[in-house]
């Protein structure tokens, strides 16, 4: 074991899928010398060579549409959206292709393309740098979207996303890559790209959140256990698919949830997790479904961001209101 950031977890992740297989490659912008943006990639080129991490032109489309040819010919592409918001460049190479190709080939070809892309609020980035998008590509069919709340999932998922025979959407939340450490296991391990964690147990409510509203769920779990209200947080991890059996199985117990999200409410996963609930377990529920979510406008000016984005505070009071309804 060895504490970590979450952003040195994902290289270390990284690291070890490139010692373990020679077909694993890494491009993107800045990627190689520099280490990316972050430096997630940084000592990589220096360790693996130029072949097998290196830089690209500024061009997402092409990116993506080179991941495509090198998946169809046997290699394992990492390629890197410099941050999520430059996704809208290449969405046919995503949605219009890898994510087609296994169902077009009847399963003889796969499509092991691992998409790293940062995301997320919180740290006054320039516009389309922040960006939560995710509710644009959980409805792609044969595209997995998954995303890590913290540094042991983030090195086992990003691992689990490169051995995956499925194109992957790994998406790095920006505010967690260096606010947060923990102990993360040495060498080889996975972590399901299916399957939702439950990250604090409790009987009262559950509250069901991904990336970085994970970490503000527990902090509304640890203040209202102090007042003797016990709250169950439950990490989806993956977006899509998405692990209804984890959610149901724990209202079934508390009888009360709250859905949190960074992005916007209109179709959100969120909107999806409800709807999942409805269709399948409202019998179960004593309350109706409480949701937090960002407004439906355009990402603001990072002036404004704090604002604008969900917090402890938005979730704690929905997690009130459906207690005392």
């Amino acid at each position: 074991m060895a504490k970590m950031t979450y952003i040195k977890a994902i290289t270390d992740g990284l690291d070890q899928v490139l010692q373990d297989d020679p077909k694993t490659l890494i491009f993107g912008e800045d990627v190689g010398k520099n280490g990316g943006v972050f430096r997630t990639t940084q000592g990589l080129q220096d360790k693996y060579g130029e072949d097998r991490v290196f830089d690209t032109p500024l061009a997402e489309s092409g990116i993506l549409g080179m991941s495509i040819g090198l998946a169809l010919t046997g290699w394992r592409p990492i390629p890197e959206i410099q941050f999520m918001g430059f996704t809208m460049e290449a969405v046919d190479s995503i949605g219009g292709q890898m994510s087609r190709n296994r169902f077009r080939m009847s399963g003889d070809v796969s499509m092991p393309i691992t998409i790293r892309t940062p995301f997320g609020g919180g740290t006054h980035t320039a516009e389309l740098h922040g960006d939560s998008l995710e509710n644009l590509f959980v409805g792609i069919p044969g595209l997995r979207v998954v995303t890590p709340a913290n540094p042991v999932d983030a090195k086992g998922m990003v691992i689990s996303a490169v051995e995956n025979n499925d194109p992957v959407l790994f998406m790095e939340n920006l505010k967690l890559y260096r606010s947060m450490k923990d102990d993360v296991p040495d060498g080889h391990y996975t972590v399901p790209l299916d399957k939702a964690n439950v990250v604090h147990e409790g009987s009262d409510i559950t509250v069901v959140a991904y990336s970085a509203e994970v970490n503000e769920a527990l902090k509304v779990a640890d203040k209202l256990e102090k007042e003797n209200i016990s709250v169950e947080v439950i990490d989806l991890r993956s977006l899509s698919p998405i692990d209804n059996e984890t959610i149901f199985k724990s209202i079934d117990k508390t009888h009360k949830v709250v859905i949190a999200q960074e992005a916007q409410k209109m179709a959100g996963v969120g909107a999806q997790v409800a709807s999942a609930i409805a269709e399948n377990d409202i019998m179960s529920l004593d309350a109706p479904i409480g949701r937090v979510a960002a407004p439906d406008s355009i990402f603001p000016f990072a002036m404004a961001e704090n604002d604008w984005l969900p917090n402890a505070d938005d979730i704690e009071e929905k997690v009130r209101e459906i207690l005392n309804y």
